[in-house]
């Protein structure tokens, strides 16, 4: 099951089906609960300095659940996933694509880190964006450069 809510934000329909057709796709066929909350540059912010030490917001938050098994889905349970809507906005408008684009990446992007993929060596980040760059493309979008890039 993958539940997606909004915090601090209003509801938005569109996002939510693109953020259920992302996940999915980072999935790979594989059955896993997610859960996945898109909010504002405060709640996330919070998120980052209590959990991170990092004291800013940032555009995307994975928790993973370890090897939990959801007993009433008897299927893992992988974590959550926090997005910045406010961020997501503000790196479309940067990368001059759609915000719906900006919003599959990230939470493709989150999907990996649950998986287990991380990018904090230049083999682990071939590996991750090239992850995302087969997923996007899966769903018809492609990026030039993915948030993130240019930081690191």
């Amino acid at each position: 099951m993958i539940s997606i809510e909004f915090e601090n934000i209003p509801v938005d329909k569109e996002i939510k089906k693109i953020i259920l057709q992302s996940v999915k796709t980072a999935l790979d066929g594989k059955a896993a609960e997610i859960s996945l909350i898109v909010c504002d540059d405060d709640f996330i912010h919070t998120l980052n300095r209590d959990y991170r030490h990092v004291d800013k917001p940032t555009d995307v938050l994975s928790f993973p659940a370890g090897e939990e098994i959801d007993p009433e889905e008897n299927v893992p349970y992988l974590g959550d996933i926090i997005i910045s809507l406010p961020r997501a906005t503000q790196q479309a408008i940067e990368a001059q694509h759609p915000v719906n684009e900006e919003i599959a990446m990230l939470a493709i992007h989150g999907v990996l880190h649950l998986r287990g993929y991380d990018h904090g060596t230049t083999e682990e980040k071939k590996e991750m964006w090239g992850l995302q760059e087969k997923y996007l493309a899966q769903m018809g979008i492609t990026m030039d450069q993915f948030s993130g890039d240019e930081g690191e």
